[in-house]
Order: C-alpha cells, then sequence, then structure tokens
C-alpha cells in the first residue's frame, strides 16, 4: 500500500477490525471483504444485528475509551492531575496535564482514529442493513436507529475535541478519488453539527423506549438517550429553547436515591440511567480494555496504574455533607463501599472511584461501565437552557433536584448570573470523571481561569478552545484539511 493512503486506511476502511470482541460482539469484516453479491450470509435477524453490535464493541477498544479518552477528557483538565508515578508519562499524560500538547501528541490520533473507526462501522450498518429482506422489518428499523445514534455520538466526540472534521457519511470505496476527498477534507462545525441533528432525529423516529430492551439488549440506544442526546447537541450550540424542548421528551426516568449507588454493578442500567457503554468483567467477558486498571489506587493495597488522579481543587470544591465527594474520590486511610480497605501509603492521594470495580479489582477486564448519560445531567441541561431563557425561576427547583439527591441544601442563587455559576458548579460536582468537565469548561468560557486555579496552568484562548488534528493526517490532507488555530 502507498504510503499516502496508511491513514485513511487506519482511520477509515479498516475501522471496522476489531481485536476485543467475543462472539456475542461479531466483527464487521471491511467493505472490500463483503461484496454485495455475498451478504446474503448476513441476511437474518442475528446477522443485520452484528453489525451493529460491531460498533458497540468499539466502545470497548482501548484506543476509544480508555488511556487516550481519560486523558483528553479527565487529565487535560482541572478535574484530574497525570498521577501514577512522577517518572511514568503514561506516553504522554505528562503533555496534556501540563497543555503542552502538539499535533502530534499520541493521544489525539487515538481519539480522531478510533471515531472514525466506529463511524465506519455504523456506516457499514447503514449500508448493509436495508439489503437484509430476510431479517424483521421492526429489528432493522432499530437497528438502523441505533446505528445512527451511535454515529451521532461520535459525532459530538469529533466536533467538540476538533471543531470541524471530515464528513464520512458513507462507506467509503477504496480508489474512488471522490471518497478519498471525502474523507480528508474537513467540513465546518455547523455542518458537522447538522449531520449530527439530522442522524439524532431519523433515530428518534426508529428506536424504541428503554423499557423494551430486556436480556442480552439491556443497555442499547432508546428513544430517550437520543431526545437526551440531542438536548446536550442543542446545549453546546446555544439552542435553549430546543434543549428545554428536548429534555421535555425524556421521560421514565429517575434519580438513583443513593448517589454511590449508581456506579455499582447493582446500578448499570437503573432508573436514572439513559445511556452507557456496558462492560462485564472476567476472562470471557466484554470489558472496557483497562479502562479500571488504569485509573486504580497504585503501590501498597492499590491494584491499578493510578493515573487520572482528582486534584485537590475538585475535592476542595465538594462540601463535607455533599455524598457526592466520598463516592466519586477514593483517598487514602478509606473503606470502600465492599469493605476494601486502601492503606495510607498508596501513590496518590486520591484516585477516581467512579472506575472502580469491586468484583475484577485487579483484573484488566472489569464489569465497570461508563455512564455518558443520566437523568441528573438531563435536570442540569433542563436547568441551564431555562436560565438562558430567562426562566431563572424555573430552573431553580431542577437544580435543587440534583442537590437534594446530593445531600446539600437548596441553592441561595436567585439571579440569572448567580443561578448560572451555580448549575455550571453543580455540573462539575456531580458528573465529575464522565469525560465531560473540559468541554464544559471550553463552552462555557471557564477555562482560562479554571486551568489558572489549576496550578497556574496556561489556557491560551483561541487556541486551547480546540484539540490540534493529528499531524499524520494534515500531512495526508495535503491541503484539503487545515490546522486549527494556533498549532
Amino acid at each position: 500500500m502507498n504510503k499516502k493512503y496508511i491513514i485513511a486506511a487506519a482511520f477509515l476502511i479498516l475501522g471496522a477490525v476489531n481485536q476485543s470482541c467475543s462472539n456475542d460482539f461479531i466483527e464487521v469484516s471491511p467493505t472490500e471483504s463483503i461484496p454485495e453479491s455475498n451478504v446474503d450470509i448476513y441476511n437474518s435477524n442475528e446477522g443485520a444485528s452484528s453489525f451493529v453490535t460491531s460498533i458497540y464493541a468499539k466502545f470497548l477498544d482501548w484506543n476509544m475509551s480508555t488511556f487516550a479518552w481519560i486523558g483528553v477528557t479527565s487529565i487535560v483538565s482541572d478535574d484530574a492531575d497525570k498521577g501514577s508515578s512522577p517518572g511514568d508519562t503514561g506516553s504522554d499524560k505528562d503533555i496534556l496535564d501540563a497543555l503542552n500538547f502538539t499535533p502530534s501528541t499520541p493521544s489525539f490520533k487515538e481519539l480522531f482514529a478510533s471515531n472514525y473507526q466506529g463511524i465506519n462501522r455504523a456506516n457499514q450498518a447503514l449500508k448493509y442493513i436495508p439489503m437484509l429482506d430476510k431479517a424483521d422489518p421492526e429489528l432493522r428499523k432499530r437497528l438502523i436507529g441505533e446505528a445512527k445514534f451511535l454515529r451521532a455520538f461520535m459525532y459530538f466526540t469529533l466536533v467538540r475535541s476538533f471543531g470541524g472534521v471530515p464528513l464520512v457519511d458513507h462507506v467509503p470505496v477504496s480508489g474512488l478519488e471522490e471518497d478519498k476527498k471525502m474523507t480528508l477534507t474537513r467540513k465546518s462545525k455547523d455542518e458537522i453539527y447538522a449531520f449530527i441533528e439530522k442522524d439524532l432525529k431519523e433515530a428518534i423516529e426508529a428506536l424504541p423506549e428503554k423499557s423494551t430492551y430486556t436480556g442480552n439488549n439491556v443497555g442499547r440506544a432508546s428513544v430517550g438517550a437520543a431526545h437526551a442526546l440531542l438536548a446536550k447537541v442543542y446545549l453546546y450550540q446555544k439552542k435553549w429553547q430546543l434543549a428545554v424542548d428536548e429534555c421535555g421528551k425524556v421521560t421514565g426516568y429517575s434519580l438513583t436515591p443513593v448517589f454511590q449507588d449508581i456506579y455499582k454493578v447493582s446500578g448499570e442500567n437503573n432508573a436514572e440511567s439513559v445511556f452507557e457503554i456496558n462492560g462485564s468483567g472476567g476472562t470471557a467477558g466484554r470489558a472496557i480494555q483497562q479502562y479500571s486498571q488504569v485509573q486504580g489506587a497504585r503501590g501498597t493495597t492499590g491494584w491499578g496504574w493510578g493515573f487520572a488522579t482528582p486534584t485537590q481543587g475538585l475535592y476542595d470544591a465538594y462540601t463535607a455533607d455533599d455524598t457526592r465527594r466520598d463516592a466519586t474520590i477514593i483517598h487514602r486511610d478509606m473503606t470502600l463501599y465492599d469493605g476494601y480497605y486502601v492503606g495510607p501509603f498508596v501513590e496518590n492521594k486520591f484516585y477516581n472511584y467512579k472506575a472502580y470495580s469491586s468484583n475484577y479489582r485487579s483484573s484488566g477486564a472489569t464489569d465497570v461501565n461508563i455512564r455518558y448519560l443520566r437523568y441528573a445531567e438531563v435536570l442540569l441541561i433542563k436547568a441551564e437552557a431555562l436560565n438562558e431563557l430567562g426562566q431563572t425561576s424555573d430552573a431553580i427547583p431542577l437544580l435543587n433536584e440534583v442537590r437534594k439527591r446530593a445531600n446539600i441544601a437548596p441553592t441561595t442563587a436567585t439571579s440569572q448570573a448567580d443561578v448560572r455559576a451555580a448549575i455550571w458548579k453543580e455540573r462539575r460536582l456531580e458528573l465529575a470523571f464522565e469525560h465531560d468537565r473540559w468541554f464544559d469548561l471550553v463552552r462555557t468560557g471557564q477555562a482560562q481561569a479554571a486551568m489558572a486555579a489549576d496550578g497556574g496552568k496556561k489556557f491560551i484562548v483561541g487556541k486551547h478552545e480546540l484539540f490540534p488534528l493529528p499531524q499524520d493526517f494534515i500531512m495526508e490532507a495535503g491541503g484539503l484539511s487545515q490546522q486549527n488555530p494556533g498549532y
């Protein structure tokens, strides 16, 4: 293969390869391996489902959900330090922590490539499922809705991270110049957001309620998840009324009475869960590869690598009576909910409790799920949007509903500005280590001040709002795509 085609092939064409799949997560072969004359081998309910199951499987991969993702969402923010040992850089986690990253920083290449690999799987599903006439029509409709939801989810990650990116809306045909240009040409941020909105609106028309999923299907995308994600997409674009409207359509959910219970195995996909990525532990499991291990306590009485350690600033942001603090942050000399004792000699002062697995503590394959959309966030999205619309009195009760579960008093804020600040702080405390903090800082304009308060780190306005596109991509694009400002 010519060198100039290596990046596009790795990012887009070969994205369907998944080394971590079990038999339940059937691999979808690259397009070239599925000539339409042979599609009949997938022409069944099981075959149709396998295309979409492979998209979910991508979220279990190391390059999608683990080290790079933890780095560019948690370590880069004021919620987490690099952690681990001082001499262990974690490839580039020290660079991310110091905001010294460049287009050659490896984590951005993984972030970019993994999401396009997942998008390619979604595009394959959307291409082939309509051809499978022996599969149940209602199942095919649902699967197409799931594929569009997941594709929108991945594009949302990309647009928040990089701004405008290539819009790959179908499986690229190898050797077709038009498709090569598609994979290498950035579209505007507005075009990407419009595409996300379209996918989610179409997913809403196809997806069922969460309650209809049973057995192995529990955790798949539902109509409630699509409404919630669309509300969040509108929030990021400051389309306040549309965000409020979508939040109102997220029905049938409720807050988990005890905050810590959300993050136990018993709390997976519970009444608060709108969408999460499911991992099951053990040798035969389908774990999010080493997600817990990377963030586990390091040293004596520890079990992990110790990366992404909560900052003192995050710990101090909680009041002592806030039940979320000791459910979010492990500290030295602490007995965990399952009776395990974290002694005084672990290497770092704090660790991420939300990544803790009681059943598979020291295993690379743990049963931790990543909670991406919860009903608490839906309440906070609606509260923020209402407040921005000038309906502050309607926003306050939603904010207080989240605070009440955390065992803290109702907010004393009454003005629009004060309520805005209170909601932003509540998002930090409620959603810590759920991969939103950096993006929240950027979209709300708090990043420069927050990073200065986090050890004097320098957030450069006009540059750091976006991550750099991978240098390999820019070189291969050959002028079709330009690097983000400042890099």
